[in-house]
């Protein structure tokens, strides 16, 4: 089998927290077989660039945005075939930023059904086409009505989009059981719902709970006794702490969450994916007057409570909600929690080991022998500056590059 050597000014020790001066890595087919020491094969001379695992980002839908999306018109407009011919040029754009890995977090779109997001992880893994590694979450399961419900961002008439179950709108408990048990049986790796509202979506209060506690737990024992973890957008603190109650994992956005559900979630180890940067980024001057209101509230407290929630140990991954941020520029979350006060060590962390870990997997997020060789190459050192990983010089998922700048 033959050896790769790559050779860079320097690579990131994740676990140590410091820049290994040179950096070597050694690389046979998709895995790293060796750090430092003298290079092996055939030599790839990376120059004053200085090499990271590869990131992750805990929450994107690359069924949506991307060019061609014409906003809400294409909840009715788009055919399955249309989203996933999209979704290859979001995924190539995701790759090529330094996004090794990604959970994709729940369609709610009419499909007829389809998890599309399993089928295009299973292209990518095929080399079909090129995009992140994808943890896929098939629909996510909604309330009628509820935020992940797609005719609520636009209030259409009764008789305009018809939804289905497989689709994830569920209600009762019968119904989210079938629904969990859908998602699983056609590929999900994960379960997305929606407990609470949201930003934007006509559905009353963001932070008011949708499903109920009984529906709640009927949907975490249908995932865990499969052995899938569960994913809840929630927004409002009474909301995150009947999700934290019922089991769920990992909890999306989580923008209004006060010291009782951050500590609530510390005492269960309970995840958060604050996606903080679309408080800045996410433009809803044309929006709805309603919705425009609400994200006048929710925006200034998302930029403050993922600080109150890292300081009091809850454990962070990186996530955009992309195409809330605009997919290939995942990195700007990274830029934006360091901003709202969060060590720039530990942002790296969780957009590496960190999403490793939420994931459940071991075999990524780290430089070190035995682990994918998914690497990417900034030009310094992101400690001191982490805009840096906005500028992805090099990137090799499984041993192949893609990018080589």
């Amino acid at each position: 089998m033959a050896t790769l050597t790559l050779r860079a000014a320097g690579l990131l020790d994740i676990d140590a927290g410091r820049i290994v001066r040179p950096g070597i890595l050694r690389i046979e087919d998709d895995r790293i077989v060796g750090v430092g020491g003298d290079p092996v094969g055939e030599v790839i001379e990376l120059g004053e660039v200085v090499l990271l695992p590869g990131l992750m980002d805990m929450e994107v839908n690359l069924l949506m945005g991307g060019r061609g999306e014409t906003g809400l018109a294409s909840s009715v407009k788009d055919d399955p075939a249309l989203r996933m011919l999209r979704a290859v040029g979001n995924a190539r754009r995701t790759l090529r930023a330094g996004f090794t890995t990604v959970r994709n977090l729940g369609l709610f779109v009419k499909t007829g059904g389809y998890l599309l997001d399993v089928a295009l992880g299973k292209a990518i893994d095929a080399g079909w086409i090129d995009g992140p590694r994808i943890v896929p979450a098939g629909h996510a399961i909604t309330p009628t009505g509820g935020h992940l419900d797609p005719t609520m961002f636009a209030a259409f008439a009764p008789d305009v989009l018809h939804l289905t179950l497989e689709e994830g709108i569920a209600n009762g408990v019968d119904e989210v059981r079938k629904a969990v048990r859908y998602q699983i049986k056609h590929g999900a790796q994960l379960i997305k719902i929606c407990v609470s509202g949201g930003v934007m979506s006509l559905t009353g209060a963001p932070g008011a709970q949708h499903y109920s506690d009984e529906e709640l737990r009927a949907i975490v024992d249908e995932a865990h006794r499969r052995g899938l973890r569960v994913a809840a957008h929630t927004h409002g603190a009474d909301a995150v702490k009947h999700a934290v109650a019922a089991g769920i994992d990992c909890i999306e956005h989580g923008f209004l969450i006060d010291d009782e559900a951050i500590d609530l979630m510390v005492a269960h180890g309970t995840w958060l994916v604050p996606t903080t940067r679309l408080a800045d980024a996410m433009d809803v001057s044309k929006a709805d007057p309603a919705l425009q209101a609400k994200a006048a509230v929710m925006f200034p407290k998302a930029r403050t409570s993922v600080l109150s929630a890292y300081k009091a140990g809850v454990k962070i991954a990186v996530g955009t909600d992309a195409p809330a941020i605009p997919h290939g520029r995942n990195a700007d979350e990274l830029v934006a929690l360091v901003e709202r006060g969060l060590p720039t060590l530990d942002v790296l962390r969780a957009a590496t080991i960190r999403g490793a870990e939420l994931i459940g997997v071991d075999d990524r997020g780290r430089l070190a022998e035995g682990q994918l060789a998914d690497v990417i190459a900034v030009p310094g050192n992101p400690l001191d500056d982490i805009t840096l990983t906005r500028d992805v010089r090099f990137v090799m998922k499984g041993g192949k590059i893609y990018v080589q700048k």
